[in-house]
């Protein structure tokens, strides 16, 4: 395994749809594996393809229940309205409250190839949303409500 670097806000990379990964290779799961040991290493709770240089479908997730693979993530199912902060290893330093669901499902391959539906409230909705937007290009800015001042936060871990 080894610590990638994470792109910046700024590289063209961030702002491109990523393509679906057609076939899990060797690679794919060293990628895998590769985001979990840099996410981890940046104090993250997620990280997508992207955000290390590769336009491919993927990206993990771990709010501290496990890292959750996402190969091809879809979102079919959201409900309700959730407004909390965010942060995003791309963009280092910078908080906003941002307007997701409260509950989503997400259809996609593990690291296995095997479909798995994951069903999810609050964090994890948030992070699966936020992690799925980078797959298309966005970034967690472009739906900023406020910036807000990571002092005021209550829990700052929690962004």
């Amino acid at each position: 395994m080894a610590i990638r670097n994470i792109l910046k806000k700024g590289d063209e990379t961030l702002r491109k749809r990523s393509r679906d990964v057609g076939e899990i290779t060797v690679k794919i799961i060293t990628l895998l594996d590769d985001m979990a040991e840099t996410m981890a290493s940046a104090n993250g709770v997620g990280l997508a393809a992207p955000q290390v240089g590769l336009l491919r479908r993927i990206a993990i997730i771990d709010i501290g229940d496990g890292v959750i693979d996402l190969i091809n993530p879809v979102l079919i199912e959201q409900e309700g309205v959730q407004t909390e902060a965010e942060g995003c290893l791309s963009i280092p330093g910078i908080q906003g409250i941002v307007e997701r669901p409260t509950r989503v499902v997400v259809e996609a391959l593990d690291r296995h190839g095997k479909l798995q539906r994951i069903e999810g409230e609050e964090l994890i909705a948030r992070a699966l949303c936020h992690e799925i937007d980078h797959l298309d290009g966005i970034l967690f800015e472009d739906k900023v409500i406020r910036y807000v001042d990571p002092a005021e936060l209550e829990d700052p871990e929690e962004v």
